[in-house]
Order: structure tokens, then sequence, then C-alpha cells
């Protein structure tokens, strides 16, 4: 029975191990970029933590041949925002729920020192230095957490865990995406998932996108969270190798601040849209005018770790 017991001690005692030295491992392979800076008009630390989750369309890496299999449209120049979502993970105690939060790529915002603009523009000409003040600027947060991943690092991530279930409502046939998805349940792989959340081809157009990215961006992380996945190194290894691979971050993060995101995101979240005025054009073109008073109660209240107002939610989600 000792040596049995013995056995048994040593056995965990590798696996805890073999755990910290693989975490070792993704934390130093994990790229990492100066993404928040200090200064002058910096929104004050609120209670919480936030984090600036960024899907670029950068195509860095990627030969032509896998361009055409992901639909991506070739090399357009400076990279874009695909997609922005704000993360706010609620303090130790606090009983509100985490909450993500798209912001239209279309947003006319101040961008500074360059006037106003889509806020799509502040990372083509800044970068993600500048997306993050810009961010933080137009919401009053105080962004404590960066991440970062391109198209085809966000193809590689899907496939390393199998691909995700997501449920369309309604086809969605989007050649300019590269899909043709029938409606109700099923498995998306990664070039179809990249599509998926791309896409504008449905009713509702960005608003119907921006939903179809916070519902993926769940799934993707309970499908990665999943004894299937975890318990399952021929799941496990290449999933946390296209994280360290495809994944950037601020150069204050590490994988746990990443563990920790993610653990969150498992639970029940609040999914919401920045509350919007209007959408108009200008000498932008087609713009997104902010509802400048439920989005500053929407962030207000996020900043001090309170539930969002009823109203605020029906407004962010039309």
């Amino acid at each position: 029975m000792r040596r049995l017991f013995r056995v048994a001690l040593v056995i965990v005692m590798l696996l805890a191990a073999g755990t910290v030295a693989a975490g070792v491992w993704i934390d130093s392979a994990l790229t990492r970029i100066s993404a928040l800076t200090d200064y002058s008009d910096r929104p004050a630390q609120g209670e919480g933590t936030t984090w600036l989750l960024v899907g670029s369309d950068g195509r860095e890496g990627l030969t032509p041949e896998q361009q055409a299999e992901l639909a991506t449209g070739g090399d357009l120049g400076a990279s874009r925002t695909d997609t922005i979502l704000v993360v706010h993970l609620p303090g130790l105690g606090s009983a509100t729920p985490a909450t993500m939060v798209s912001i239209p790529r279309d947003s006319y915002v101040s961008i500074p020192e360059y006037g106003s603009d889509k806020i799509n523009a502040a990372f083509s000409v800044g970068g993600p230095r500048l997306l993050a003040r810009t961010v933080e600027l137009a919401t009053g947060l105080r962004i404590d957490h960066y991440a970062e991943i391109g198209f085809g690092g966000f193809a590689e991530l899907v496939d390393a865990v199998g691909g995700v279930t997501m449920c369309p409502e309604a086809p969605i046939s989007d050649p300019l995406a590269g899909i043709d998805l029938p409606a109700g349940c099923q498995r998306l792989d990664g070039r179809t998932a990249l599509g998926y959340v791309r896409s504008r081809a449905t009713a509702r157009a960005d608003l119907d996108r921006m939903a179809n990215q916070r519902q993926f961006m769940s799934a993707l992380v309970d499908r990665a969270a999943s004894p299937t996945v975890l318990l399952n190194p021929l799941k496990w290894y290449p999933m946390a190798r296209a994280a360290a691979d495809t994944v950037t971050v601020n150069d204050g993060d590490h994988i746990w601040d990443l563990a920790r995101l993610a653990w969150a995101l498992r639970g029940d979240i609040v999914n919401v849209t920045v509350p919007i005025g209007e959408f108009t054009e200008n000498g932008s073109g087609s713009i997104v005018v902010w509802d400048s008073e439920a989005a500053q109660r929407l962030f207000g209240a996020l900043a001090s770790d309170t539930p969002v107002p009823q109203d605020v939610l029906d407004a962010a989600n039309p």
C-alpha cells in the first residue's frame, strides 16, 4: 500500500512539474509588444480588470495560397482591426458578471494627435499603442491587458482545438468571406470560422457580425477549456503551441493572465455592443456614432464594478 502511495505521489509530482514547465514554455514563447503606456490624461485605475482584445486583418506569415484558402482578400497594406472587444472582469468579491463589449470598427471617435476618424484608423496609423490609447479615452476605462491575433493565427487556433460548434439561425452565404453555411448547429474549422466571424452577409450586417464574434469567442474559450481538449495531449499541445505562436500580448502580460481571462469567459457573461446613436456618413465614409449618454453609463458601470443598468443593456442590444 505504501509503495502504491509513493508511486501515485511521484506521478502527481511529475504531472505538476510538467504542467509548470509547459506554462513556462508557453509564457516565454508569447510575442510581446509595448501596447499600453502611461500618458498625462490616461483614465484612472478602475475596479476589476479590463482587457482589450483585437483581431487584426494582418496577413503576416501567410503565403498567397494560404490567403486564398482563408479568403483574406490579399495584402491590403497596413493592418486594420477586424475585431475590437473590451472585456471587463469583475474584481474579487464582486457579484457582477464579466462583460464583453464590441466596439464597431467604424466608430467615429477622437484619435489623439490625428483628430476625429473611424477607430479602425487608430490601429492603421499608430498600431496597438494608439488604438489602446484611443479606446481608453473614448470609454474612460483604463486597459490593463492587451491581446491580439491575426487571420492566420485565428484559423490555426480553431483547428488546434478540433473546431468549434456554432448554431446560426439562418443560412450565411458570403463569397467574400469564403463561406456558405446552412442554418443550424455545425462544427466550424479554422477557415470557415474565420469567414463566420468576418461576414456581414446577414440581415443586420455589422450588428450581427459583432454578436457572432462575441458568441464565437465564448464558444472557442469553452472548447479550449473542455476536458476533451485539456486532457488530450494530441489536442492540448497543438492548442498551446498555436497560442504561443500566434497570440501577441502587452509586454507586461503573462500566460496566467490569459488563463484567468479564459476561465472568466467560460461562465455567464454579459454580451453587448456599444450603444449606437446613429449610422451616418461624413468625410471618413460610413461611420457609427455612439449614443454618448448610454455609452457613458455602460463604461461607468464597468469602471465601478456595478451592474450595467437594464435600459443601457436594452440600448446596447437592439
